[in-house]
């Protein structure tokens, strides 16, 4: 599916999409639902007059979608107007990998994959996924090669986003992007942390300058600490990346992707909301979320998003308690009425949302670390449910 979102040239083309905003939201278990990408949606429609960048959903299984699991299958809900569909794949071997991308493919699942070989988590890499495979070169081509031969012949592009590596001592990312770019991706995205930092410290972005260097054949994006427009301006600038992808930043900020799309397409920058069109967005938000999930789960999905929104403004400990405790959007609705409107976006209202975490050694299988050409499967790491 070959998709245009200007009549200009692309600011960045993955395959056949071409975005106007070199932009991308970063695939986030139990964040970029249908309900957020939604409304990151809207906002910068609202605000800048275009839906220009590529809004990723949360990573699902390539197992668990290939045997239909009930959950998976719902984590794949895209809106009726979402175009491109964008999907990220957890996978750990390469016949899922090829079931699940021929699915996709075959049933017009998704315009686009994305492929997670980045995931921090514990019980993640200890069964040999995320961040843990790029280390096994091998294994890595042949999953990322699986998806490639699926999607061949279509206009459904595959991409990679993975870590610098697993700690200090295992930088992988330039081997990955290579391996990559010959197998047939369309782009790479690199977080510039390895798996060891976790979300910790800063990110290293000139890895990814390195990474821009080594690989000339498909774009490279960079992914850590954008926290502000200028923040992806700076990033591109230093490293010469073609696109930005965004994660943390987002959080609580949805419109943060109006504010980047015009600070690069240079179209004017919309004002930053008050606490009233704050509190607008949080009920919309909790209405997408009970649209999509059910009142009751939408209403708990929506208490760790309000504390991300209301980071910064003068609302009282009261009225935070009792957010985290809705259980209704009539509720939600009534405790967002209560706020003060008119107080200005805070000054401090910037910056990491989320957990941080704190370095640690990455856990890995038995042995992994003992062979980086070895491409065996590691036993029961297709197992793991959508979303890491």
């Amino acid at each position: 599916m070959s998709t245009a979102l200007d009549t200009g040239s692309p600011a960045l083309s993955i395959g056949p999409i071409g975005l106007s905003s070199p932009v991308v939201l970063a695939p986030m278990a139990g964040v970029t639902n249908v309900a957020f990408r939604t409304l990151c949606r809207e906002l910068e429609l609202a605000r800048t007059g275009t839906v220009s960048g590529l809004y990723v959903c949360e990573m699902v299984t390539a197992r668990a979608l290939v045997e239909r699991h009930p959950t998976t299958m719902h984590m794949t809900t895209f809106a009726p107007d979402e175009n491109p569909r964008s999907m990220q794949l957890y996978t750990v071997d390469p016949q899922y990998t090829y079931a699940a991308a021929k699915m996709i493919v075959d049933e017009g699942l998704a315009d686009h994959i994305d492929m997670n070989f980045g995931c921090p988590v514990p019980k993640v890499t200890r069964k040999g996924g995320g961040a843990a495979i790029p280390f096994k070169r091998q294994l890595f081509r042949k999953i990322v090669a699986a998806a490639v031969r699926a999607t061949e012949g279509t206009d459904v592009p595959v991409t990679v986003k993975f870590r610098i590596g697993i700690d200090p001592d295992h930088h992988t990312h330039l081997d990955a992007g290579r391996i990559a770019a010959e197998e047939g991706v369309k782009a790479v995205a690199l977080h510039a942390r390895t798996a060891s930092q976790r979300y910790s410290g800063q990110a290293d972005w000139g890895e990814i300058a390195r990474l821009k260097e080594h690989v000339t054949d498909v774009p490279v994006l960079g992914n850590g600490d954008i926290f502000e427009p200028a923040d992806a301006v700076a990033m591109m600038a230093r490293t010469g990346c073609d696109g930005v992808v965004v994660g943390r930043g987002c959080l609580g900020r949805p419109w943060l992707f109006a504010e980047l799309s015009a600070e690069l397409t240079g179209a004017p920058m919309p004002e930053a909301p008050t606490l009233g069109e704050v509190g607008a967005i949080i009920v919309r938000h909790g209405e997408l979320l009970a649209a999509h999930h059910g009142e009751d789960k939408g209403m708990r999905e929506i208490r760790k998003h309000v504390a991300w929104y209301l980071r910064g403004f003068p609302v009282g400990s009261d009225v935070r308690r009792s957010m985290a405790l809705v259980t209704t959007v009539a509720e939600l609705r009534d405790l967002v009425g209560a706020l003060p409107a008119d107080v200005p976006f805070p000054t401090d209202g910037h910056g990491p949302r989320g957990r941080q975490g704190s370095p640690s050694a990455v856990a890995l299988p038995h042995g992994w670390l003992d062979d980086p050409h070895d491409d065996a499967v590691a036993t029961g790491g297709e197992e793991l449910n959508s979303g890491g």
